[in-house]
């Protein structure tokens, strides 16, 4: 699986732009894997979602980073509500470092 990151990306309507000049830009993405997955409400969410800069206390110095296959580590972030999917991968902080719209099936980077 592959998805588009972005470093320091501040909200969810950056990553969403920035997501979309990617894609018609042609570019190809990142090989991921998902080591734990984060369920949120909508309400948390998006909350989340309005300040990705912000520490969070379910984000680990030592989530991120690549296995011995070359795959980036990722926390998978699930609205419950939603379906919406996000990718975090810390890179030594607590917040989302680099962060991604996971993308659905049909959406999906080869």
């Amino acid at each position: 699986m592959r998805a588009l990151f972005g470093r320091k990306i501040e909200n969810i309507v950056d990553l969403r732009e920035a997501t979309e000049y990617s894609r018609k830009s042609g570019m190809k993405g990142t090989v991921y894997t998902v080591i734990r997955e984060v369920e949120m409400t909508d309400e948390a969410f998006r909350e989340f979602g309005e300040d990705f800069l912000k520490d969070q206390p379910w984000i680990l110095k030592t989530d991120g980073g690549y296995n011995d296959k070359g795959e980036y580590r990722c926390i998978r972030v699930r609205n419950v509500d939603t379906g919406e999917k996000l990718l975090i991968s810390s890179e030594g902080f607590e917040y989302p470092r680099y962060i991604g719209i996971e993308p659905d099936d049909e959406m999906e980077e080869d």
